[in-house]
């Protein structure tokens, strides 16, 4: 079975991704590693199949940078308020899954959703359902449904 042939430009951030990951874990992005990352890239991305990542091409720094901003507040305030809740209350907190449901159906923004929200403390992604882009999340302190601004319900099925 054939299969369709993805341009360079439809490639390139997957490869430009894989060789910032591969600087990383090895913590050297000296010229050298960084070029043969490259060429490990290309290997990697013509000999196994990757779904082609459609990017829209709209990327506009005057809303990446106020998402940035707010983003690191965010996760340094729940830093506090998980530590507040380890301390103060302990094994009362209570916990809950809630469901999520998102309005973009791209698998490229339900993930980079479900990525922001593991990283902010107190919150992790456990399951998607991607024919729904649902995201089930669980959380600390959530007091009752509908509560709290957890207004999702969870969907028929699950």
């Amino acid at each position: 079975m054939s299969r369709r042939r993805i341009s360079l430009r439809q490639e390139l951030p997957l490869l430009v991704w894989l060789v910032v990951v591969w600087g990383a874990l090895w913590q050297d992005f000296s010229p050298g590693n960084l070029l043969f990352g490259a060429l490990l890239a290309v290997v990697v991305a013509r000999m196994f199949y990757l779904p082609p990542v459609e990017l829209s091409g709209r990327f506009n720094i005057l809303y990446a940078v106020p998402f940035a901003v707010v983003f690191l507040w965010r996760v340094a305030a729940a830093s506090f308020q998980v530590m507040y809740l380890a301390v103060a209350r302990g094994p009362e907190v209570t916990n809950a899954v809630v469901a999520v449901p998102l309005r973009s159906h791209q698998d490229l923004m339900v993930t980079a959703t479900g990525h922001v929200i593991s990283l902010i403390p107190g919150s992790l992604v456990v399951e998607v359902d991607r024919s729904t882009s649902t995201l089930y999340l669980h959380g600390l302190n959530v007091e009752k449904p509908g509560g709290r601004g957890q207004t999702a319900p969870r969907s028929p099925g699950h």
